[in-house]
């Protein structure tokens, strides 16, 4: 059986773990993306004692179940003369959590114990949160998202419209050819354990059938600009825009969707802007909407949502790893469909699933009112650069996203 190793994600960590202050390494990222499996490649090639333990193992539930695991990792250490490795999976299920780690870190470090803790779970939105409560200044974050479409061409030997449909969950990849069981894992084991599990029983939702509402139709919707009133225009539940705005972080937070903020160069104004929506991955849009791979790419429409959202999807993640930020920008007739802030550089994308000449319009009013900006066009037909915007082929794009830099 072929082991597939997330290189990039990988060496990212490895490296922190063998380099640097004892910082906790937290891993967070969608459900169902290979994060446990990632953590367990780096204990079997780690050298020096290892210790991987899960809080749905029977036994665990209190503080000193986290201590004695790091005891027993500290008298390893000192027995064999190396660093430790100990991983803790699914951490968010542990009653404070988060100050028992705080309380073990700074323990570690006054003993100059040689521990290296790794933390994950499931569960991405308490991790976020017990991260932010208690241990500030003690832990790194590693975002890891859905798969790339590099990654599925090379072990799912994924074309790019399987990509653009099936989208980057590696278990759906697997069961893809039967669409049947494909869009059932989908829903039953992606999207309803999220809004079930990570989403309502977590966190002080007070509308769940708003937040179901609201989910299903940003998704009926990807890659538009949709207004809060507009949302709750179409909505049978009651509800203002604060609850709503509120439901979509939830959402953002879980590795959903996310709601893009017009750029205005204004913070005030970009955050009272109308969002456009994008879902993070191609695979839940596909199952809401209720299409079959032939729907989807018959309707030249719906497969450019697709080629929208899955380039936006793409370039939030990267903008996540660069610290940098992405927006859209509108303007009366004009419309940017990706700005992304890197710095001190604004870079302006357009998205073309036919040819791309009618893209400059845009670009140039956009770059008018901004100075001098980068300008990149993405489409399914080829096209040579002009002289002043880069040209990119969608699978060229998808197989090296910082092109685009």
């Amino acid at each position: 059986m072929k082991i597939y190793l997330r290189k990039k994600e990988y060496e990212n960590l490895y490296t922190k773990l063998k380099h640097g202050p004892r910082f906790i390494q937290a891993i967070i990222g969608p459900r169902q993306t290979g994060k446990t499996t990632l953590i367990l490649q780096i204990k079997n090639n780690w050298k020096g004692p290892s210790f991987y333990a899960s809080a749905d193992e029977p036994g665990y539930g209190n503080k000193d179940w986290i201590i004695g695991l790091n005891n027993n990792a500290i008298q390893a250490s000192k027995k064999e003369k190396k660093e430790a490795l100990l991983i803790l999976d699914e951490i968010q299920k542990i009653p404070d959590w988060s100050n028992i780690l705080k309380y073990i870190y700074d323990k570690n470090e006054r003993d100059q114990s040689r521990i290296r803790i790794v933390i994950l779970g499931s569960s991405s939105l308490l991790m976020q949160r017990g991260l932010t409560e208690s241990l500030t200044g003690r832990f790194e974050v590693n975002r890891h998202s859905h798969w790339s479409y590099e990654e599925c061409k090379d072990f799912f030997k994924y074309s790019f419209k399987d990509y653009l449909y099936y989208g980057g969950y590696p278990g759906a990849a697997k069961i893809r050819k039967d669409h049947q069981r494909w869009h059932a894992y989908i829903r039953d084991s992606i999207i309803e354990t999220v809004i079930s599990k990570d989403i309502l029983l977590m966190n002080p939702v007070t509308k769940p059938v708003l937040l179901r509402q609201a989910f299903a139709l940003c998704i009926h919707h990807p890659a538009e600009i949709l207004s809060y009133q507009k949302m709750l225009g179409q909505l049978q539940d009651a509800g203002n825009t604060t609850t709503l705005a509120f439901y979509l972080h939830l959402m953002k937070n879980a590795f959903f969707l996310v709601p893009l903020d017009k750029y205005s160069g204004s913070r005030i104004k970009q955050k009272s802007s109308s969002p456009k929506i994008l879902s993070l991955d191609n695979s839940i849009i596909n199952v809401i909407n209720n299409r079959t791979p032939l729907e989807a790419f018959k309707d030249p429409t719906y497969t450019g949502r697709l080629l929208e959202n899955a380039v936006g999807a793409r370039l939030y993640w990267l903008t996540q790893e660069k610290g940098f930020e992405i927006f859209y920008w509108r303007e009366r007739n004009y419309e940017v469909d990706y700005i992304i802030s890197a710095g001190n550089r604004l870079i302006a994308i357009e998205i073309k699933s036919g040819y791309p000449g009618k893209s400059k319009a845009a670009l140039d009013v956009f770059s008018r009112k901004y100075g001098n900006i980068k300008k990149v066009v993405i489409s399914l037909k080829k096209s040579k650069n002009s002289d002043d915007i880069n040209h990119l082929q969608a699978e060229e794009f998808f197989l090296n996203p910082e092109k685009i830099f």
